[in-house]
């Protein structure tokens, strides 16, 4: 698949504004309104080095994450995408994400074409209603940790890499009797290991489902939390 019909896909599910990606959700009392970026392109010059298997994306497709700061009260340094709560002065969702995106990663938003708000996702933990802003960025411009009282790196994953079972796996937490399993994926970036994880992974997880592009997985293989290793 070319970048082009990667777009096109991207495009086309960004259209998709009645089905939520993730169908069984739970119900919130009083949530707060956030937004996030799921920002794609080609972000930089250095294309995924998979080649086990051809891949169902192009080697320089990517996706923009960050990694929260440690001192963070929520989601302290979970991988996620820019965004945050959304603002009184905010025209809509996606000018929430852009303007975090500004704010955390230093994106230039003249560079970046939104493809589509999909319906909220409920994050239970922090009781947030999180509305996913599809983009693509036309025009990359260069990114960095701006506040690193916000975020302590910014960088691309090259969705093959995502997409490789070798990546991916599943996260486990239990907690008084209970446990919780939810899709996880393994990055090697330039900072070391990332583990994508939560609500990102649940979202990313559910976006390439959506778009066809996932590849058979084993979910029986357990990823490590950060914390655990």
């Amino acid at each position: 698949m070319s970048d082009e019909q990667a777009r096109a896909a991207l495009a086309t599910v960004g259209r998709e504004t009645t089905a939520p990606l993730v169908p069984t959700l739970p119900t919130l009392r009083s949530p707060r309104r956030a937004a996030v970026l799921m920002l794609f392109g080609v972000l930089d010059d250095h294309p995924s080095d998979r080649r086990a298997s051809a891949p169902r994306v192009s080697d320089d497709l990517d996706v923009l994450l960050l990694r929260r700061a440690d001192t963070l009260r929520a989601h302290p340094s979970q991988v996620a995408f820019p965004g945050g709560r959304i603002d009184a002065g905010d025209a809509d969702a996606a000018d929430t994400a852009l303007r975090e995106a500004h704010e955390e990663t230093g994106l230039d938003r003249t560079g970046v074409d939104v493809l589509g708000v999909l319906p909220a996702v409920p994050l239970a933990h922090s009781n947030h209603l999180v509305e996913p802003v599809l983009a693509w960025w036309r025009a990359p411009s260069p990114v960095r940790a701006v506040d690193e009282g916000e975020s302590a790196t910014v960088f691309r994953a090259p969705v093959a890499d995502l997409l490789d079972p070798a990546h991916r796996g599943v996260t486990v937490i239990r907690r008084e009797g209970q446990e919780w399993r939810g899709p996880a994926f393994t990055l090697d970036t330039a900072h070391g290991t990332e583990t994508v994880w939560g609500f990102t992974a649940m979202l990313l997880d559910a976006l390439f489902d959506r778009l066809g592009w996932t590849e058979p997985w084993d979910d029986r293989a357990v990823i490590p939390l950060p914390a655990e290793r």
